[in-house]
């Protein structure tokens, strides 16, 4: 197992248990109780973790954006469910933007059924996904500054790219949504990428799990008179459906999809 690799599984563990000890690391991943005080170093560093007496505890920042391998592993299901529901959205010869969120890698498995497909995305990992759709679909890439941490190009190349198209729809996602403000990134280059986005399409549609709806993040992405539809993957309260309802916002989970 490569560092990287064990760092992100120490940090995946931290996420679901909030605490981790550095024996039982050791053990585990079969490496010196030196080598997993350095990876809990390196978390730490980047503002994951804080060490504590033996180990070290999550910190539960919201607004830290965690490392996209870790984050494609969260909320599978849930994920799986939306990607569905949006599969049925889109039909043949279409032209489609998705962000570079984990929930839009989800999404672009479950459209490989589709065909001539017109695809512009800033993910990394879509890119990489789609390549065996290359005679089926036309992919472009924005180009841009690759950020690490979401495997995302950004930047102002990104954004100029982005402006120069208009397509039938674009799919975003979002780390947090609030009802008296809007939906919100962690990061801000994200954040851009995603505003842009928005601009340029018929049909723009929030793709969102559950465990988004009333929390908040660093950086605002647009407000609720940005966005046409939310897919989430189960039914909100019926106070967020109330909401949706006053906004002019289609709603659709699993039991609500035609």
């Amino acid at each position: 197992m490569l560092a990287i690799e064990r760092r992100n599984a120490i940090l995946e563990k931290l996420r679901i248990e909030k605490r981790v000890v550095v024996s039982e690391l050791s053990q585990i991943y079969d490496v010196s109780e030196e080598t997993i005080r350095r990876d809990l170093e390196k978390l730490e560093n980047d503002g994951f973790a804080t060490k504590s007496y033996g180990g070290a505890v999550l910190n539960e920042n919201t607004n830290l954006e965690f490392p996209f391998n870790v984050r494609k592993k969260w909320n599978v299901a849930e994920k799986q469910k939306i990607a569905e529901i949006i599969s049925g959205m889109v039909g043949d010869g279409e032209q489609i933007i998705l962000d570079a969120s984990s929930t839009a890698v989800a999404i672009v498995k479950q459209l490989k059924e589709k065909k001539n497909l017109t695809l512009i995305t800033n993910s990394v990992e879509i890119i990489i996904e789609t390549a065996d759709m290359l005679s089926e679909w036309k992919i472009l890439s924005t180009g841009g500054i690759l950020k690490e941490s979401g495997l995302a190009l950004v930047g102002p190349q990104t954004e100029k790219m982005l402006r120069s198209y208009h397509v039938d729809k674009v799919i975003i996602s979002a780390k947090a949504v609030w009802k008296d403000a809007g939906f919100f990134d962690s990061d801000e280059f994200h954040a851009a990428s995603k505003r842009t986005m928005l601009r340029s399409a018929k049909e723009k549609i929030l793709a969102v799990d559950s465990s988004k709806f009333g929390n908040t993040a660093f950086a605002k992405i647009g407000s609720f008179s940005d966005i046409n539809t939310v897919v989430t993957d189960r039914e909100p309260s019926q106070e967020w459906l109330g909401f949706f309802r006053e906004q002019g916002i289609r709603c659709l989970y699993p039991e609500s999809a035609p």
